[in-house]
């Protein structure tokens, strides 16, 4: 006798065939949505909370349009999930891995309609993707040796990078300013201490990068303007006791006198404190909270520039690049580690007084400052460069480089298809169809350009058939081009990341057959 309801009420199992399309068609709404972003002629999207204050965010990022969905289909967060881990690794490449595993489940639904088994289309896959993989380890360049070529390599990929984004009109300008900001992290892969300030005003292509540390704060008023080998005390302290903080206490006095006691060994607690703080041998101190009137006087008086209420970020960052230590007790000053830089001064931009630090401990640092008509295009210039610097900073380690526009694409479905013609058995299917997945990238380029994807992918199809063939799509032109001439390249790291996460994410929803979803636990009412 069958069981008639296994689950509690508001539980819902869906079984084999219609849980697998759930999956299917779930994953592959995911991959058209982000689908017109992909390419130099790609579109942007509009987000706007429904919260308070509505904000709106303008961008064409995969990654961040994929974060700010709310999503029911479990198969659709798998995909937003790898297009969150593409963006931590490499920083770019977000809106292909979405598409490529679209596109792999689009072609599996067929062949699980033509009755093949699901595990058969994973065995075939993952073949694929060892083979594709193999293809392009056969075809990289590695210039690492040579310092010309290898900047000009780095140039070439920050600009293949920023042309899908809003930068694409500047990107030989933002290209240079990304390139000189990573290579002065010698290959190291933090990007803290590159610190990017966005000031609306101007144009894009007034933004450029600064050697040294901005910080976005006014110096005090009676304070020196100019401090010249600097010694920076970096702090997290109260610098506003001057009331009485024990709340909900009464003091009963008898006389006013007695009030300006308190009053007085409040004002000399706070002199201690500030004399304990001179007592480092400082001559700049920057505070993460605010520093209230009396004791910037006293800082004014022994000459040392007080800075306060300087954001966390900016104070940690601050910490960093100047060698110190963020403090909060000054007792005994041996054991502070301070901060030094050559020179402090206060420096304008568009209408704003900032806070310049140059000469800093740590080499590595450098302010880059965007300028920009509006707080939109501020933000996405953020996002699009923040891709760029990521991907810069990885291929500085992994220098192994590709060319882009759909040659790598071409190369692995022309190495693809061959394998598939060796295999034997059901499994070549499944082989076939990755192929024709990772044509579809070069197709969607084109689509999104308006050209007749069709007529230039054939094209492509056939001039890869010559040996050392480096054709592409030429999306300005809307032909075929050869992309080592236009020096359109992309990093092999993050290729290689594209085609395994979008392999196995797919793979994984491949191996659904049932979903169920449980109601919430309900709390009894406790009488």
């Amino acid at each position: 006798m069958a069981v008639e309801n296994l689950f509690k009420d508001e539980a819902t199992e869906e079984k084999g065939e219609r849980a697998r399309m759930a999956s299917f068609i779930g994953a592959m709404a995911i991959a058209d949505l982000v689908k017109t972003t992909l390419g130099p002629k790609g579109m942007d999207k509009i987000l706007q909370s429904t919260g308070r204050g509505r904000s709106v965010t303008v961008t064409n990022d995969g990654a961040t349009i994929l974060k700010s969905l709310h999503i029911d289909n479990p198969a659709a967060k798998v995909l937003i999930d790898i297009s969150k881990v593409q963006d931590d690794e490499v920083g770019d490449g977000t809106t292909s891995v979405v598409v490529l595993a679209g596109e792999l489940l689009r072609e599996a639904e067929k062949l699980v309609n033509a009755k093949i088994h699901p595990m058969t289309i994973i065995s075939g896959f993952r073949m694929a993707a060892e083979c594709a993989r193999n293809a392009l380890l056969e075809k990289v360049v590695d210039n690492k040796q040579n310092a010309e070529k290898f900047k000009s390599d780095l140039m070439k990929i920050a600009m293949t990078t920023l042309s899908s984004k809003i930068l694409s009109q500047d990107k030989e300008h933002f290209a240079k300013l990304g390139v000189d900001a990573v290579m002065r992290l010698k290959g190291s892969t933090n990007l803290e201490s590159i610190q990017i300030i966005k000031k609306p005003g101007g144009s894009l292509k007034d933004s450029f990068l600064d050697e040294g540390f901005i910080l976005d704060k006014k110096i005090g008023i009676g304070q020196p303007k100019r401090i010249e080998n600097a010694k920076i005390l970096v702090a997290n302290t109260s610098m506003d006791a001057d009331k009485v903080k024990i709340y909900g206490a009464r003091v009963r006095v008898d006389s006013m006198s007695k009030v300006a006691e308190i009053e007085g060994a409040e004002k000399e607690k706070m002199r201690q404190k500030v004399q304990k703080i001179i007592s480092h041998g400082i001559n700049c101190f920057v505070n993460r909270q605010l520093i209230y009137n009396f004791p910037e006087e006293l800082f004014a008086d022994a000459g040392v520039l007080a800075i306060e209420h300087a954001d966390f970020d900016g104070i940690e960052r601050l910490a960093l690049v100047t060698g110190g230590e963020i403090a909060s007790t000054f007792d005994n000053p041996e054991s502070v580690k301070l901060g030094h830089c050559k020179l402090i001064e206060e420096i304008m931009i568009g209408e704003d007084k900032l806070i310049h630090f140059s000469g800093c401990e740590m080499g590595q640092a450098c302010t880059i400052v965007l300028r920009g008509a509006s707080s939109h295009v501020l933000d996405e210039a953020e996002r699009s460069l923040h891709d760029a610097l990521c991907v810069l900073s990885q291929t500085v380690n992994d220098s192994r480089v590709l060319l882009g526009g759909g040659w790598p694409e071409m190369v692995m479905a022309k190495q693809v298809d061959e394998l598939a013609r060796k295999t034997p058995g059901k499994k070549s299917h499944a082989i076939e169809a990755f192929s024709r997945a990772l044509l579809a990238i070069p197709t969607i380029i084109a689509d999104n350009a308006g050209l007749d994807s069709a007529e230039l992918v054939s094209q492509l199809r056939a001039e890869h058939q010559k040996e050392g063939c480096t054709a592409g799509i030429d999306v300005i032109s809307g032909s075929v081009g050869d992309m080592a001439e236009l020096g359109i390249s992309e990093a092999f790291k993050v290729k290689q990341a594209v085609l395994l996460s979008a392999t196995e994410a797919a793979e994984m929803i491949l191996r659904v057959d049932e979903i169920i979803t449980c109601a919430p636990r309900r709390r009894e009412d406790r009488m």
